[in-house]
């Protein structure tokens, strides 16, 4: 059986994180996504805004996402690939949020990588045990709440969802 190393260890880092945000107000403002933290130089922040969150809940849903998705992906990729999907996600979440948000947003989360492993598990349905329909509903469905209760950054969503299924298109082809 392989193991899911990759996946655990983000779990931990992104809890651990809010521990962290916990005893040290305003540290998040340190990882967070804006265009203007991004036009100083800021680059790491592509990847680090997937550490903070806005509140409990937030982290909440976010690691349960990601512990259902990312153990089933894990498993059938393999820890590099998987690494590899989750970047990609991740980036092309960041990317879009940047690129489509007004300057003045604020980003947290790591709901676009999350999104990246929807499109990912729609890819590999057969062997995960779902239908893409279901994939599909549960994606829309998120879509949709971001758009009735608002500060969702649905543009993060749907830039992980479209790096993640364009990586795990390449990498199951080479699988």
């Amino acid at each position: 059986m392989k193991k899911i190393l990759v996946t655990n260890v983000l779990l931990s880092l992104i809890a651990l994180s809010f521990v962290i945000e916990a005893f040290f107000p305003g540290i998040n403002e340190l990882f967070w996504l804006s265009r203007a933290d991004l036009q100083k130089g800021d680059y790491w922040r592509l990847v680090t805004v997937a550490l903070v969150h806005g509140n409990a809940m937030h982290l909440i849903l976010n690691l349960y996402a990601l512990y259902s998705l990312g153990t089933l992906i894990e498993y059938y990729f393999g820890s590099t690939k998987y690494f590899i999907i989750l970047v990609v996600s991740l980036i092309s979440g960041s990317s879009a949020s940047l690129l489509m948000n007004n300057s003045n947003v604020i980003s947290v989360g790591s709901s676009g990588m999350i999104f990246g492993l929807f499109g990912a598990l729609a890819l590999i349905e057969s062997y995960a045990g779902v239908q893409w329909r279901s994939i599909f509903v549960i994606v829309g469905l998120n879509f949709m709440i971001g758009f009735l209760l608002g500060g969702v950054d649905w543009r993060s969503h749907l830039g992980g969802l479209i790096g993640g299924t364009l990586i795990t298109t390449i990498l199951k082809r080479a699988k």
